[in-house]
């Protein structure tokens, strides 16, 4: 890094030995990498009334085709992607445990460990949260057969994160993910949560649809996230993925708990999840971050522009996401996600780079104060030219470094997929 380079107040820099622009690195905050391979295969119509729950047919035919091998070549090109894109860190979501049938693999964790050697394989960082997944619904129904290769008892959940946490390094972390509420019962909730390590990140899926609200509340008594803060010890650990449909006691409960929100926009809209409340949690000063969730996109810069069009075609104004120190809508965007990194992964992502292409004419005479709001909503070339993390450099001219070779793997596992 050249000394010439001089960092502003919010985290971005001029890079004069360069002569262009360096971001942080952006922490995504959800992925299910295997759905990598559906992107653009959900998009004709099967119900007039089509919505989340008919999409996941969708995603359970995909899921069913995937072997510890395919899952490696399709997160490596994932993976790639995000890097190219500006991604340096990745929480991997991750719930396609077993083999299709649901019996376990020889090793129970080879699914887990795919994901580990893809991570490895592109040198993205990774928080890995493995998924305990037990119930098929708020009311305590069994897994589907389309469901069991996912699922977990609590003895058989704890033995994988103990496995896995062995395997930790400087690259890597572990952590929790409770599917959803409907997912897995209190008293497994709770069990699990006393047994694990005071410092283990926990990321749940919560009230991402109208249904699942309506169904807590019939059965549980409270709203999703109402009940989640009466029932557990939400704080800063905590990553609570999509949170759309909040009241506005729920936005400032979140808020205070110091739990981050991980908002998902292109998925959300693709799902026709609905809109978080973006203006009242920024005014409530709640922590948030974004992740590509199902991949129909892999770009934070369109993440971030959409989280900000959604609140303007929702409030008919521009402009929304600014804070009081600053008029400037993506540089309240990226202080957000940079903000909020650490706590949802567990990295100190400090030594992360994202130079932008000098040369783009999107940047031609940019500013300190204008960089960011060129970076996010000046068209879709991406401007990422290179990549660095903790001193690795994995993108190139806009390239990863192994990227033919990933590529590759990646339309092989595709062709073994659709050979279904």
């Amino acid at each position: 890094m050249s000394d010439a380079t001089s960092w502003t107040p919010t985290g971005w820099k001029h890079d004069a030995a360069h002569a262009g622009w360096t971001l942080p690195g952006i922490a995504n905050l959800h992925s299910h990498a295997f759905q990598r391979a559906m992107a653009g295969m959900a998009e004709r119509q099967t119900h007039p009334q089509d919505s989340f729950w008919t999409w996941r047919e969708t995603m359970y035919r995909m899921a069913a085709r995937f072997d510890p091998d395919r899952l490696r070549a399709v997160a490596a090109q994932l993976y790639a992607e995000m890097l190219e894109a500006g991604y340096t860190t990745v929480c991997e979501f991750h719930y396609l445990h077993h083999a299709p049938d649901g019996q376990p693999y020889a090793d129970p964790a080879a699914m887990s460990r795919a994901l580990i050697a893809a991570a490895r394989d592109t040198g993205i960082r990774m928080t890995l949260l493995p998924v305990l997944y037990m119930t098929g619904g708020f009311d305590g129904r069994e897994l589907t057969q389309r469901q069991r290769r996912f699922g977990h008892s609590i003895d058989g959940y704890l033995r994988l994160l103990e496995s896995l946490r062995a395997q930790e390094n400087e690259g890597l972390r572990i952590g929790c993910a409770l599917h959803s509420l409907r997912a897995v019962p209190p008293d497994a909730m709770q069990e699990v949560l006393a047994a694990l390590p005071q410092e283990m990140r926990v990321h749940i899926h919560i009230a991402e649809q109208i249904g699942e609200v309506q169904d807590c509340t019939a059965i549980r008594g409270a709203r999703p996230v109402e009940w989640l803060l009466s029932n557990a010890a939400v704080d800063p650990r905590w990553t609570l993925v999509h949170a759309t449909h909040l009241t506005p006691a729920e936005v400032r409960g979140v808020a205070r708990s110091g739990a981050t929100v991980a908002i998902c926009p292109t998925t959300e809209a693709n799902l026709g999840d609905g809109l978080f409340p973006l203006r009242d949690y920024l005014a409530a000063n709640g922590a948030w971050g974004i992740g590509s969730d199902s991949h129909i996109s892999v770009s934070p810069v369109e993440e971030l522009r959409w989280l900000e069009y959604g609140q303007r075609l929702h409030t008919r104004h521009r402009n929304i996401a600014v804070r009081e120190d600053s008029p400037s809508v993506g540089e309240t965007l990226l202080h957000g996600v940079v903000a909020s990194a650490a706590n949802s992964t567990g990295f100190d992502t400090s030594g992360d780079d994202v130079s932008l292409d000098a040369d783009a004419p999107q940047l031609a005479g940019a500013h300190a104060d204008d960089v960011v709001d060129r970076w996010i909503f000046s068209g879709n070339r991406n401007l990422v030219d290179r990549v660095v993390v903790d001193g690795r450099r994995v993108v190139e001219a806009g390239r990863h470094v192994d990227r033919e070779r990933i590529a590759a793997g990646y339309r092989r596992a595709i062709a073994a997929l659709n050979a279904h």
